[in-house]
């Protein structure tokens, strides 16, 4: 598969400079083997698929992934967060920065959630939506305007750049190993994400779909549409499951014996 290069999102992009290994590195790495072809694709997605259910994170460590990316300041102090990456920023103190915010339209507001202080959801009324539009492009335009202003005044482009709302793009490299690579595709796929860091994981994610598509899809299994329970939420839970109808269910779902096995012994513990 011919692997994209750049994607845009909004007015930046996701941009892949360099990919280091694939899936078989990591079947190489997990069975300390350097030879080629000693195994079939089917057991190595067996084994790749056995590695991310049991949390044997390792192998993934040894895929390395780097990105050019081009994005709004507030979506990247949240990218920035995972900090197991590492990263090279556009410095605002050498570089005067571009005249390029993230404008979002009047039907991409959203309304603060009334349950959730952290998240937006839903839509604004249409008359307040385009006011608000308004505002935000109308207030960047005059940050930056005062930006140039103060630079053409001589001031240092390290203070000049404090007028600066969040909203202005920069730009920065990120190398990241896959195994921490995954984690943040996790927590910025997932709907409680913000839609604008949302984008930009759909984008990486395109990008790890193809260089490793074995790991990818044993990832949507086991990590991406999984969920977790509690131990009393198991409890509650088996004390409601027949045993021998959830483990022919398993089965029907294509499951092998092993994971109805080990699927059984995570409902109903060690038998």
């Amino acid at each position: 598969m011919t692997e994209p290069q750049t994607i845009p999102v909004h007015k930046g992009f996701v941009r892949l400079v360099d990919a280091m290994g694939d899936d078989r590195r990591i079947v190489q790495a997990a069975r300390v083997s350097y030879g080629e072809g000693t195994k079939t694709v089917r057991e190595d997605a067996a084994l790749i698929d056995y590695l991310m259910r049991h949390r044997h994170t390792s192998p993934f460590e040894m895929v390395e992934f780097t990105f050019h990316v081009k994005a709004p300041i507030f979506v990247v102090r949240q990218w920035f967060r995972h900090r197991t990456a590492s990263v090279n920023e556009i410095s605002a103190r050498y570089s005067v920065l571009k005249d390029e915010f993230y404008e979002p339209a009047p039907g991409e507001l959203r309304a603060q959630s009334e349950l959730n202080k952290q998240v937006g959801e839903g839509e604004l009324p249409a008359e307040a939506a385009k006011k608000a539009a308004q505002l935000l492009a109308g207030a960047e335009r005059e940050a930056y305007a005062r930006y140039q202003k103060l630079l053409e005044l001589g001031v240092a482009r390290e203070q000049a750049r404090s007028v600066l709302p969040v909203g202005v793009y920069t730009e920065f490299y990120w190398k990241q190993d896959l195994h921490n690579l995954l984690h943040f595709l996790k927590l910025r796929l997932d709907r409680h994400a913000q839609a604008e860091i949302r984008a930009y994981a759909r984008a990486v994610a395109e990008f790890v779909k193809a260089r490793v598509p074995l790991v990818w899809r044993s990832f949507e299994e086991h990590v991406l549409n999984a969920r977790t329970l509690s131990a009393s939420e198991l409890a509650a839970l088996a004390r409601l499951v027949d045993r021998e109808a959830y483990a022919e269910a398993l089965g029907q779902a294509g499951l092998s014996k092993s994971r109805v096995r080990e699927a059984l012994e995570k409902l109903f513990g060690e038998t």
